[in-house]
């Protein structure tokens, strides 16, 4: 399920087709569902990443949702807490993820977790006609 409130729908290209054949038969990236009585209430997706600084590998946070029901709960506390015991788990060397600098709630409650913005460091992004022109350079 692709949620409408998680992504900006005029951008939104994936269905879920291509997230089955990239996250579970290419296994490009991992999946951990929050699950309250039978139900999906929540979701972290995320893969690995690589710090050349460490020396070893990290997770990269892409995803986490919880309806908005369930917010406040301490639901996305224990995603985030299990993605921190998997990657202890495998010897990676940090979790980290962006957020939108409007995102106020997801920002202090990031913060109420310990979680450093990296203010020294710039997101760029290279996608659709310009990515395929860079790769025909």
């Amino acid at each position: 399920m692709i949620s409408a409130s998680v992504c900006n729908v005029k951008r939104l290209k994936a269905d879920e087709k291509t997230l089955e054949e990239w996250v579970f038969d290419k296994q490009k990236a991992e999946v951990i569902f929050a699950v309250v009585d039978d139900e999906e209430i929540g979701f972290a997706l995320f893969f690995h990443n690589f710090s050349t600084f460490l020396g070893r590998a990290g997770i990269y946070l892409e995803d986490l949702f919880v309806k908005p029901e369930y917010r406040g709960k301490g639901y996305g506390k224990a995603i985030l807490k299990k993605l921190a015991v998997i990657a202890v788990e495998r010897g990676c060397g940090r979790l980290e993820w962006w957020c939108l600098d409007w995102n106020k709630p997801g920002i202090d409650f990031y913060l109420s977790l310990g979680a450093e913005p990296m203010d020294d460091w710039t997101v760029y992004r290279i996608t659709g006609d310009t990515l395929s022109d860079l790769a025909s350079f």
